[in-house]
């Protein structure tokens, strides 16, 4: 799932002339580019989607749309670990695996 997340900009810089933005979401710091925003001033919120800036938002909304997402566990989807992530997936893929090499009916060796 990829969400549009509010977040809070922390600073902001030209790089290669493009305006970009550090952004914290709850903790999750992110670089994030300022040009659909290019107004968007340091200590402001704004929703947050594929790393692009698109609205501005107030901090009331902002921070009950964080606690929300963390609550339902969606910052962690969005924002988790990629290998915490990958090694859970590689796991599920190791169970389907051995479950597809496993014998049918239960038999086994000793069975034959």
């Amino acid at each position: 799932m990829c969400l549009a997340v509010p977040g809070r900009v922390l600073g902001i810089e030209e790089r290669d002339g493009t305006r970009m933005a550090t952004v914290d979401f709850g903790g999750v710091v992110k670089e994030v580019c300022l040009e659909y925003l290019p107004d968007l001033r340091v200590g402001e919120y704004a929703i947050v989607h594929v790393g692009f800036a698109l609205q501005r938002l107030d901090e009331e909304s902002a921070r009950q749309t964080l606690a929300l997402f963390e609550n339902l566990g969606l910052l962690q989807e969005e924002f988790g670990d990629p290998w915490e992530a990958a090694e859970a997936e590689a796991a599920l893929m190791d169970d389907d695996t051995r479950a597809a090499d496993a014998p049918a009916g239960g038999e086994g060796k000793a069975d034959r």
